[in-house]
């Protein structure tokens, strides 16, 4: 019993903390993608949908490529990273599952996200981003 005791306020900020970055990562992508650098660490990596890129610049560049959209999101799954994995920095790791309309597009596609996000001074950023439509 005594472990738990010791996980459970672990597992609880990570809910929390992956919920409502989850919740501000949605709306800054639907309504302000312009301004989405400071979600993502300087070395950050993303995977959206077969494209690749490291680094703020280029997850930028790919993230200005993707049309405008409106995300529904249908659950958020979260849970702790061992500090070991970020060199000691507190980690969580976020599973996303929804719909995303796209401009130009008639019909909702189905989508999976998974971000990994580091706590740099009291701040999550996202160092790991990896985006697939489903079906």
């Amino acid at each position: 019993m005594a472990a738990l005791s010791v996980v459970a306020p672990m597992i609880e900020q990570a809910c929390r903390a992956g919920e409502e970055f989850a919740q501000l990562y949605y709306d800054t992508l639907d309504k302000r993608r312009h301004v989405m650098a400071p979600l993502y660490c300087d070395s950050s990596q993303i995977v959206w949908n077969g494209s690749s890129g490291q680094g703020i610049a280029e997850v930028m560049h790919l993230l200005q490529k993707v049309p405008p959209s409106m995300t529904s999101l249908h659950s958020v799954d979260c849970q702790p990273v061992p500090s070991q994995a970020f060199s000691g920095a507190t980690a969580v790791l976020v599973n996303t599952e929804g719909l995303v309309l796209y401009e130009a597009e008639d019909k909702p596609r189905n989508f999976a996200q998974q971000f990994v996000l580091v706590e740099q001074d009291t701040v999550w950023k996202i160092a790991s981003d990896c985006f697939r439509f489903l079906g």
